[in-house]
């Protein structure tokens, strides 16, 4: 069983299918001898041993994604092209990475019919997903299940939310994302769920701002702020929910008392300052 990567827009879908990697062993071994490495000084550069790269070079086994990232980097080459092209027929210009490629991971699973499965991040994995959402071996791990009913096309992951600041949306509930694969498909006013460097995990609704949003919390205790574009990794549009908590039906008209309360007791602190 081998790993495909599937190129769609700006990112690269991994999925698990019986192919072939078109040129991977040959362009390895082609651009190890050009670098003028051996085998064991090129297994050093990536942090693996000496027999694998030649098991990769020879065609006995497929890199894993994170290794194959890895010779990305110290051959300067995108995913794109090391596992597409024939590198050995283009010019260094034709195959090195250059500042415009942006080209990402997204790791999925596919059921023996060859259709999506939905991934949950619980609570428990999400401390990890941060570090490991475009790894395979670590997506592959989750729990995953499907929708008959979700006739939306596009692939899809389930987020275990944590917290009160998306009431009436309670901790613990499930949120169905829908991928997201451009920036400027995020739509104001809707929810989505972030993967962002600092924070990891975010889910709040959203207000497009240049080259940033606004996150704003549907608990309005809590304060809305800016996240850069810069800093997202992932996005994924919040297009259905579950929980095991039914809505109480008076938790809306308590939040309206308590805020008209809180005026009231405004209005007293500024009549004693008059």
């Amino acid at each position: 069983m081998l790993n495909i990567l599937v190129i769609r827009k700006n990112y690269i879908f991994l999925l698990i299918l019986i192919v072939n990697m078109v040129n991977v062993n040959e362009n390895i071994r082609f651009l190890r001898k050009k670098k003028g490495w051996t085998q064991e000084k090129f297994s050093q550069k990536i942090g693996i041993k000496r027999s694998l790269v030649g098991a990769y070079e020879e065609g006995r086994s497929d890199p894993r994604l994170n290794n194959l990232l890895k010779m990305c980097d110290v051959f300067s080459i995108s995913l794109d092209n090391i596992l597409k092209k024939d590198v050995s027929q283009l010019s260094e210009d034709q195959y090195l990475k250059s500042e415009d490629q942006n080209v990402k991971v997204l790791s999925i699973t596919v059921d023996k019919f060859g259709e999506e499965n939905i991934e949950l991040i619980n609570q428990k994995a999400s401390a990890g997903y941060l570090n490991s959402y475009s790894d395979f071996e670590f997506i592959e791990s989750l729990p995953k299940f499907q929708l008959p009913f979700l006739n939306f096309s596009g692939t899809h992951r389930a987020f275990e939310i944590k917290g009160d600041s998306m009431l009436p949306l309670t901790s613990g509930s499930i949120v169905i994302g829908k991928f997201i694969e451009d920036i400027s498909y995020v739509k104001d006013g809707k929810t989505y769920i972030l993967l962002t460097k600092e924070d990891g995990i975010v889910y709040k609704r959203v207000e497009v701002q240049d080259n940033s949003f606004k996150l704003i919390s549907d608990n309005k205790e809590y304060d809305p702020y800016l996240l850069s574009n810069d800093d997202i990794l992932e996005i994924w549009e919040g297009i259905a929910f579950f929980s095991l908590d039914f809505p109480n039906p008076n938790t809306e008209f308590s939040s309206i008392k308590n805020h008209i309360n809180n005026l009231y007791s405004n209005l007293d602190d500024i009549k004693k300052k008059l």
